[in-house]
């Protein structure tokens, strides 16, 4: 652990964790090797490089985690002066990391990459933490307009996905001709890059307010090392292309108000500038009206062609963000059933739904009537510039419902206790220390019911959530802060549940039984050669060859049904019994259907589950592929046949220091939540 010690005020005994160190880690997903997909997933993506040149083992990275955890607490309770008992701590934490170690419950992958590290338990700030965030165009006002966008990029450039909307239209914002101002040199920070962007749409907005003329001459070259987050800067070429666009998208229309295209046109541009940052990436979620024709066709390549352009000249920024209209039960859906036939598009948000209910088997109780709009996986109901604090729990690692009761205690005591620290955004930690909003997931859903039934998994969610109403109201008041406004919801989850080898939240695994698992690495990991070695498939990745390879790991599951066997009644009703019984904030599901079979229900389903849900999008199967899909089904005999052609890899150099350093998880990463390449008509 080095030097991450001397800030941690709380450390579990080193004869505890020696016992573990010479305990096989229960990854999941063996391949047809008897390699761990788990993993080798893990020491890509979470297995920090230490200070003696070695790479974490999951002992170290429990290890980390819980210390980060117990520290928050114990230096929350020292500073506000609260009871503290560090032999109940050590006996706490020493189960929390039992059953961490065992992966029946993990943070997120931001927490599992940061949690324990300076940036998170030296510097007091979650921000690191935070999965993803929403803030409303709305918030635009004429003192400053930019703020909202300000946020937005700035989020984004920390890994936060953010959803956000079109309703700064409203506002009656008049667009400027400014003229040209002081010259404005950037600073090589992420603060000097946001800065620069919400000058320059501030001078736009604003009356009497002059352009600056930017000099990017302190931004750090192409190719430099990203110390805080790891990987490469981009140089200064992204932010000149988002500054130039900004410009375009504003010139010669003085006199005219800002529209609703502006702003998806301002958020997506944003979004494409923080994507080209290397490890930086982003995730948006774009909410608009379902009356807005425009804002329905914002994918339309006829309508828009720029926005949607594929011409790796000329590249469009249409793709950047997946969009949802915002609705209300009983409303007409009929507009948009085509398009989400067609292509997947609108997801649907019932709003009214998210501010009057916990779960819907429970009363109405209003309680979260500030909710603005959603996070990009829509698993977390958000008033403008809150963030998402989320855990995870994996149903099938648990012998019985007991033993998921005692997880769910420290899985929710980790939500709770990120809470404890604040953000360095003012409004967010107003917003935030308020709700105490938290997010205890689950996955594996799709394949306990699969094993189990469905009456055994709605008695475990219901008798779960109760289990976890009663910690927060005994450790709210322990901690001496709110009870948490919602405490339950299903991520779509994805790296992490690779980990235990689960399928991720209410989803059903895409290769079924048998697999394909593709997974990116740079072309300059240590890794690399030992899958060549030991005659994995390995090929250049498609979107960047020169950087990236893709190597593909065949897999055979716990799963008895892949996504294609299931029909598009059974995943909505799945999504509804989690959102009836167990989230309280919201269940992220993307819905995949056959596109030739299944199309024509899409309105019946949306009729009979309106209501029922909160949140819901669709993604069509049909018979189009992309090249190295994460998921591919292939046969027993080619498993099979796998396992004759495949070795054994001795991962021991690469825990010695053979490796890359991990590259994290930079915002809430999954399959069914990945941005949808949608080209018209598709």
């Amino acid at each position: 652990m080095g030097a991450y010690v001397s800030f941690l005020s709380f450390r579990l005994s080193e004869d505890f964790v020696s016992g573990y160190k010479n305990k096989k880690a229960p990854f999941g997903y063996t391949d047809a090797a008897g390699n761990s997909v788990g993993e080798i997933t893990f020491l890509r993506t979470y297995s920090r490089l230490k200070d003696d040149g070695h790479k974490e083992t999951w002992v170290d990275v429990c290890e980390r985690v819980v210390n980060g955890m117990y520290s928050i607490q114990k230096d929350h309770c020292k500073s506000q002066r609260l009871p503290w008992n560090d032999a109940k701590a050590q006996a706490s934490a020493k189960e929390a990391f039992d059953r961490l170690f065992n992966l029946k419950w993990t943070p997120p992958g931001r927490g599992l990459w940061v949690m324990g590290t300076p940036l998170v338990n030296l510097y007091k700030n979650s921000a690191a933490l935070q999965n993803c965030a929403f803030v409303s165009t709305a918030e635009m006002n004429k003192q400053n307009p930019a703020r909202p966008f300000a946020f937005l990029m700035e989020a984004s450039m920390l890994g936060v996905g953010v959803g956000f909307d079109d309703k700064g239209a409203d506002k009656d914002f008049t667009i400027y001709e400014p003229q040209e101002g002081d010259i404005y040199v950037i600073p090589d920070t992420r603060e000097g890059w946001v800065e620069s962007v919400a000058s320059l749409i501030n001078s736009y907005l604003r009356p009497d307010t002059k352009s600056p003329v930017f000099d990017y001459k302190e931004i750090r070259p192409a190719g430099t090392p990203i110390k805080t987050f790891g990987g490469t800067a981009a140089g200064s070429e992204p932010l000149e292309k988002l500054h130039n666009h900004i410009r375009r998208i504003f010139k010669g229309r003085a006199g005219e108000k800002l529209t609703r295209i502006d702003i998806a046109d301002i958020g997506n541009l944003i979004g494409v500038c923080v994507v080209s940052g290397n490890v930086r990436r982003s995730a948006e979620l774009l909410i608009g009206r379902i009356d807005d024709d425009n804002f329905l066709n914002l994918k339309n390549n006829e309508r828009f062609p720029e926005r949607n352009s594929y011409d790796a000249s000329a590249p469009g920024w249409g793709w950047m963000s997946n969009n949802s209209v915002e609705t209300e039960v009983g409303k007409d859906l009929s507009a948009i059933v085509d398009g989400i036939a067609r292509n997947g598009e609108p997801g649907v948000i019932w709003l009214d739904v998210s501010r009057k209910y916990g779960r819907l088997a429970d009363p109405v109780n209003n309680k979260d009537w500030r909710v603005a709009g959603y996070n990009p996986c829509a698993e977390q109901s958000l008033e403008s510039y809150e963030c998402c604090t989320l855990v995870e729990t994996y149903l099938n690692r648990h012998e019985d419902l007991e033993d998921f009761k005692r997880t769910l205690k420290f899985a929710y005591l980790y939500a709770k206790t990120v809470t404890l620290l604040p953000t360095h955004w003012e409004e967010t930690n107003a917003i935030m220390q308020r709700n105490r909003r938290i997010g205890t997931s689950m996955s594996g859903v799709a394949n306990f019911a699969d094993r189990v039934g469905l009456p055994e998994l709605r008695d475990w969610m219901d008798q779960g959530y109760k289990v976890v109403k009663s910690y927060d109201t005994v450790y709210s008041e322990w901690l001496g802060i709110r009870e948490s406004i919602k405490m339950t919801t299903i991520k779509p989850s994805g790296t992490v549940s690779i980990l235990a080898g689960e399928s991720p939240g209410v989803h059903w695994t895409v290769g079924g039984q048998y697999f394909l698992r593709a997974i990116r690495f740079s072309n300059g990991d240590p890794m690399l050669p030992l899958f060549k070695m030991a005659n994995y498939r390995v090929e250049p990745a498609s979107e960047s060859p020169d950087t990236t390879s893709v190597v593909f790991f065949p897999i055979k599951s716990g799963a008895t049904r892949s996504e294609k066997d299931v029909t598009i009644f059974e995943k909505m009703s799945l999504a509804a019994t989690a959102q009836r019984y167990w989230s309280d904030n919201s269940v992220s599901v993307t819905v995949s259907f056959d596109s030739e079979k299944e199309a024509e229900h899409v309105g019946t389903v949306l009729h009979m589950y309106d209501g029922q849900l909160k949140t819901v999008s669709f993604l069509p199967q049909g018979n189009f592929v992309y090249p190295q899909m994460p998921y591919t089904q292939i046969t027993a005999d080619e498993y099979e046949e796998a396992t004759m052609k495949l070795f054994p890899i001795d991962f021991s150099g690469v825990y010695a220091g053979m490796a890359a350093d991990a590259i994290g998880e930079a915002y809430c990463t999954t399959d069914a939540c990945e941005i949808k390449l949608i080209k018209d008509n598709q």
